[in-house]
């Protein structure tokens, strides 16, 4: 092998040694077998069973079977030497035989070596999942997800929806295919009837939702607000938990939606993050720039969006509430003009003088 096998020679001496001692077995076995052929014997155990666990992870299947080629290149190179007068032709057949055996022992070992880890990956998978939904992602959290082969992308966003029935293991795959598709890296999971997905890559949610949206169950499928990183993702989650949860009181609501689009019903449904969050992007800005675009906000949504209405409450003429309302969508992103805006506007405006009165109290 040293003088055949450039990675045999680079490998550490401990190493070398472990494979040394797998080759012995492999010969001690042969041997015991062709002494007693109809004896029932667990070639992988035999052979294999002299070497760690480990070692299935630093030796490649492919560089086993060079190994086990070699192996049996050397043992037929001297069945001339080792056989008896006319038992030649029968050990050569018997060593066919063997070598058969040991390539389907090797694949068995490789087979359940990839099933054990595959198990274990998917029990890491699932404790890192759930470290970011439960809101307690920390750097061992980080650390896990980067044995898995996450790679820190920018632009990190979760997607919340209900699980198919059926097999999770077939739905975790299903959602691996659409995210190489749409090449995006994900850490995914079923926890209870719910299907988890923390995706990086892209820096718009809505898009990674509709590439990823294919496996999910019938229902709402909600995405979380990007964020820089898996840390911050706890954040994402708990936004798209939250719209989960009061995505039924929009009855139109578009599949997938974002969480973010849904947070007059999150702020109705109790959600701290989403009164904040109004308070904070709608109300405040609206404060800022001026108490005519509160005032007319405010008249305009009372009167049923009538910019006439609205102009003659407040003895302007109504290119004025015009001009002011274009100023609204400007300042906070929203337009009065549109029906759904208008409820997120009026909602804020609500939350905005409620949390005006507490700081008076």
């Amino acid at each position: 092998m040293d003088e055949t096998l450039p990675w045999y020679r680079a490998m550490p001496p401990e190493n070398r040694s472990w494979i040394g001692l797998v080759a012995q077995a492999g010969i001690a076995a042969f041997t015991e077998w062709f002494r007693h052929p109809d004896a029932p014997q667990a070639i992988s155990t035999d052979v294999f069973g002299t070497a760690p666990r480990e070692l299935t992870r630093a030796i490649t299947l492919r560089q086993t079977v060079e190994m086990v080629r070699t192996t049996i290149e050397v043992m037929e190179s001297a069945i001339e030497e080792v056989a008896a007068p006319g038992d030649e032709s029968a050990l050569r057949e018997a060593l066919l035989v063997y070598a058969r055996e040991i390539a389907f022992a090797t694949a068995q070992v490789y087979a359940q070596a990839a099933e054990a880890r595959g198990a274990w990956d998917a029990r890491l998978e699932s404790l890192v999942v759930n470290a970011v939904l439960s809101g307690e992602a920390d750097e061992g959290a980080v650390s896990r997800a980067a044995a898995l082969g996450w790679n820190s992308p920018e632009h990190v966003c979760v997607v919340l929806g209900t699980a198919p029935n059926g097999d999770s293991e077939l739905t975790v795959e299903a959602i691996r295919r659409a995210a190489r598709h749409a090449k995006l890296q994900v850490l995914t999971g079923v926890l209870g009837d719910r299907l988890v997905v923390i995706a990086g890559g892209d820096d718009n949610p809505l898009a990674v939702a509709k590439g990823l949206i294919g496996p999910f169950a019938p229902g709402p499928v909600v995405a979380g607000p990007v964020v820089p990183d898996l840390l911050a993702a706890t954040r994402s989650a708990r936004a798209a938990a939250a719209g989960l949860r009061a995505c039924s009181a929009w009855q139109d609501a578009p599949r997938p939606v974002l969480a973010d689009d849904l947070l007059p019903e999150r702020a109705i449904a109790g959600d701290p993050s989403a009164r904040e969050q109004l308070v904070e992007e709608i109300y405040r800005p609206l404060e800022e720039a001026g108490s005519a675009l509160l005032e007319t906000l405010s008249v305009y949504l009372e009167q049923a969006s009538s910019l006439e209405g609205a102009a003659r409450m407040l003895f302007v003429h109504p290119n004025t509430v015009r001009y002011r309302l274009r100023r609204v969508t400007d300042v906070t992103g929203w337009s009065p003009s549109d029906v759904r805006s208008a409820f997120t506007l009026r909602i804020a405006l609500i939350l905005g003088r409620l949390a005006d009165a507490d700081t008076q109290l």
